[in-house]
């Protein structure tokens, strides 16, 4: 079942054309995953299906985003958007607050005042995140005070917490530790259970490893986009075979 569908997607920064005519089908309860070298559109696409481009002086966009068969660039409320549609950035970004807060911050913004029910979101953001058991007894300490590894799955709790339908990634582990990667590599596979996951990487092994499709885009362009195992396995064009055997990039 097709979850996100962007149609003939056009994205222009001034003068420059950032993404060109991208059409792409995003399947619900899978993991996307987009490669392709430094500069080439993947996070600027990434950042399309939650309007966070709109913050961007100077951006103009064309084409269609769909999300449940609802245009989102056609008077959608963007807060609900992005509460449906959550972002889980590079670098780790805990506020500097304590694990709770940081967790129980979205659900708050949303009208929750009730600690019971405070209580029981972040219980639960942070099994899905599988960083209870390392947490549970320090969760009044400061987010900030945790390793790295630990912030980024803070992180993705905090997303859970306001219940989103789609997880968006951008490079979610390019500054963790081997350690670290794969702890979010297995929880990605969990999360798809109950999430639409699109992650942004530039590592071949984890985007084989993890993602059920894969789109290799290039210079604004998607070259190809097709299951995971024919991407790596059988590319239909030359340029995606040379970029994953690492010809280049």
């Amino acid at each position: 079942m097709i979850k996100i569908k962007a149609s003939d997607l056009n994205l222009h920064y001034g003068e420059f054309h950032a993404l060109k005519s991208v059409s792409m089908d995003i399947y619900k309860n899978e993991v996307t995953a987009l490669i392709g070298p430094s500069g080439c559109g993947k996070s600027t696409f990434l950042k399309t299906l939650n309007r966070m481009n709109d913050l961007i002086e100077s951006v103009k966009i064309d084409g269609k985003v769909d999300l449940d068969d609802e245009d989102i660039y056609a008077g959608m409320d963007v807060v609900q958007l992005r509460k449906r549609v959550g972002m889980v950035f590079q670098q780790p970004n805990p506020f500097p607050m304590s694990i709770y807060d940081n967790v129980a911050y979205g659900p708050r913004i949303h009208g929750i005042r009730s600690k019971a029910v405070l209580d029981e979101i972040v219980e639960k953001s942070l099994r899905g995140a599988a960083i209870w058991d390392e947490v549970k007894d320090r969760l009044k300490k400061s987010a900030l005070g945790m390793s790295g590894g630990q912030q980024q799955r803070i992180c993705i709790a905090r997303v859970l917490a306001v219940e989103p339908e789609v997880l968006l990634m951008d490079e979610p582990t390019s500054a963790l530790d081997p350690i670290s990667t794969l702890r979010i590599e297995d929880l990605c596979e969990e999360l798809k259970q109950n999430y639409t996951i699109v992650i942004v990487t530039h590592n071949m092994h984890q985007a084989g490893r993890i993602s059920d499709r894969t789109a290799f885009f290039l210079n604004g362009e998607v070259i190809e986009y097709d299951m995971t195992e024919k991407i790596f396995n059988m590319p239909s064009d030359k340029r995606t075979e040379d970029y994953i055997t690492g010809r280049f990039g």
